[in-house]
This record gives C-alpha cells, structure tokens and sequence, in this order.
C-alpha cells in the first residue's frame, strides 16, 4: 500500500540517496557535538540554582505570554542583571536564540530599511528577514570592504532609510571571528546599527565572558544578543541593547507578544549562570586551557591549523565520506556528529568538533590520534 504522503516520502528518500538524510541520535560517548562550552548545563552549580529556585517558591510554567500573567519576577530580575553585566540600557528575555533573531530582523528593521548580513549569517536571521518588510542585501564573509561597497550601491540606487549589519560574533559552523572593530567603523561611518549575534562567544569570549562585542555593546547603534543554551548552560536568549529598541520588541515582535513565556525556573537558572560567571572566572580559563590543548593536538596530529575559538571545523567536502567519518568516530567512543547542507554551503560537508569543559585534555588529545587514522585510512585530505 503506498504510503499516505508520497511526495515527502519522495523527498526524503532523495535525502537519504545525497547522504543528507537526518535523524535524531542519543548522546553517547565523549562530548565532542554540544554547545556546553563551560560544562553548565549538567554541573552542580545549576543543580543548587535550581533545588534554591524551587524552595523559593519560583514556578516552573509561566502560565502565560509576558504581556499577560506570565511575567515573573524572575524574567525581570534577570533583565536587570543581564544588562548590568552586559552593559547595555536594557535586555529583553526570550525562549532561545531563534526565536530571538526572528523577532529581531521581523520588527526592528523598517520598510525602506537595509538588512546588510554576512553569507554565513545563521538561519534564524535568515527567517527573521523573511518575515520583515526590510530589503535585505549580503556580502562576502567577513569582508569588510564588500560590505561597505554592497551598503553604497544601495545608497546609489536610492535607498535612504536605516541600514541593520547583521553578524555572528563567532561563526557556529566555521569558528571564525567577526572583525568587530572594522565593522564598527563602517557603521559609525554610514549611520548603520551593528547587530551581534553573540550565540558561540557568550560565557568564552571577554572580560568574564562578556561576548566580544562587550566593549562596543553599550553603544547606540549596537545591538547584541546572548544565547543562554550554550556556554550559559540553560536555555533561551537575552536580547540587549537601547531601551526603545527593547521596547520595540515588546510592542511589535510576535514571536514575543503571542508566545507563552519562557520559564520562571530557567530564568532563575540564567541568573545563576551569569553569576557564575562574575564569581568563578576560572571556569572560563580552564575552558580556555582545552580549547588551546585541542587545537595545538590538531596541528600536530592531523595537520589541521587556523583555529579560533572552542569550535574546530574539520571540512571533508562530501557529504557520504563526511558522514562515514563521524560514524567512524561515534564507532570509537567520541560523540563526534557530522555536518551538511543546507547548514554550510554545498560541497563543504564536515565534522563540527566541539571544545567543551566536559571533556578532559587526555581524551582531546586520544581523540586527535584516532581522528588521524580515521582521516587516512578514508583518504580525506588534512
């Protein structure tokens, strides 16, 4: 009997046929895939927040959306904290990084506006423009001077209203760093706001773990946002920035104004989180000890250079080799996961290795050894 939607099943037996076929897998083996970069999310402190949240009375439901009755003292106390420690006028609490960036780029940029975003932009800045009523435009990663040429033939061509540069802090997929300070100039120079997206460099990079736009963040025309499902070890996202763009998100973002709100409880546990932070910077030096030590193994074992931060892309190109390799690792004990289209572009499938402080230097380094056998005996190239 043929099955009752035969056209999806079509399309995913398409998938299977590219090596592109998806599926949900248990964590097992050593952590070499999360986004836990501080080892948070499973760690005692996080136990003690919430054990402390619960005698306290702080409810694990909202209940309702924040305009409602779902507004909990602990929403606002974190949005206090967290602009505090970010240093910006005001930050907004949402369920998690994608919702955050839709809500962004579908009610902060205007008709008449430009959405000026990297190549590598991630997906939920993508859908957010989608739903905006911006004209969006792109330019070549991390390419400063293609930026600025693409943002004045706009201009040329008419276009006056406010231009929004859309980035990643950190790249999720390639780990590279945003040149913030070029960027900075280019939109002090033509009236443009910075849009940072803070996902990967939040609890890692800065002063305490500030981001690396901390120095910038309590700008105007600056507008960052920090995730608290990875290095946090939590969930959802803080949106930060000047009050009458938080403000805006509140009146004009659907994803805020109709969505139950986040959990009281997981408010409670980000501001334990970003306490620990203040309280512990150690946590992030020790994290910053593993990522060095993975890197200087990679180089050495695997002939693999050019890393710069906790995330460690080992590009193979196709995407059966690609997912054959992660295999080959899982095979080994390392929760090693592969990545492809359309998440990087075509033709650029990899493993996405993953530094986290849940992982011991020993482990990194054996890791390494076997990733190198693994590599030669499929003929990928280093």
């Amino acid at each position: 009997m043929a099955g009752a939607f035969p056209r999806h099943e079509t399309s995913l037996e398409a998938l299977r046929t590219r090596g592109r076929y998806r599926q949900l897998m248990p964590r097992d083996g050593h952590d070499f895939a999360s986004n836990d970069y501080l080892g948070l999310a499973g760690s005692d402190v996080l136990r003690a927040a919430a054990a402390d949240a619960l005698a306290r009375g702080v409810p694990v439901g909202a209940g309702g959306s924040r305009l409602l009755r779902g507004n909990d003292a602990e929403h606002q106390l974190l949005e206090a904290e967290a602009a505090a420690f970010f240093g910006t006028e005001a930050a907004l609490f949402m369920g998690g990084g994608f919702n955050a960036n839709q809500a962004i780029f579908s009610s902060l940029p205007q008709q008449g506006d430009l959405v000026l975003y990297d190549a590598l932009i991630h997906a939920s800045t993508h859908d957010g423009m989608r739903l905006g009523r911006a004209e969006t435009r792109s330019f070549a990663h991390s390419d400063v001077n293609n930026a600025r040429e693409v943002l004045q033939d706009w201009r040329k061509n008419g276009g006056r209203g406010q231009v929004w540069i859309a980035v990643e802090a950190v790249y999720s997929m390639d780990g590279d760093l945003a040149p913030l300070d070029e960027l900075m100039v280019l939109a002090d120079a033509e009236g443009a706001v910075l849009v940072v997206d803070e996902a990967h460099s939040t609890g890692v990079f800065g002063d305490l773990g500030r981001g690396l736009a901390h120095g910038i963040a309590h700008r105007p025309n600056v507008l960052s946002l920090h995730t608290c499902g990875k290095a946090l070890g939590a969930s959802g996202a803080l949106i930060c920035g000047q009050r009458v763009l938080i403000e805006t998100l509140i009146n004009k973002a659907r994803g805020f104004i109709f969505a139950t709100a986040p959990s009281p409880l997981n408010a409670a546990l980000v501001r334990a989180a970003l306490q620990e932070l203040q309280q512990n910077p150690d946590r992030r030096h020790q994290a910053w000890r593993g990522i060095t030590h993975a890197q200087a193994e990679a180089g050495r074992l695997c002939g693999l250079e050019g890393f710069q931060s906790q995330i460690l892309p080992v590009v193979i190109g196709d995407d059966k080799r690609t997912m054959a390799l992660a295999a080959a690792m899982q095979g080994h004990g390392y929760d090693i996961r592969g990545i492809r289209p359309p998440t990087v572009p075509r033709g650029t499938s990899r493993l996405r290795l993953s530094i986290t402080l849940n992982t011991p230097e020993t482990v990194i380094t054996t890791m390494f050894e076997t990733l190198a056998q693994e590599m030669e005996a499929a003929q990928c190239p280093a």
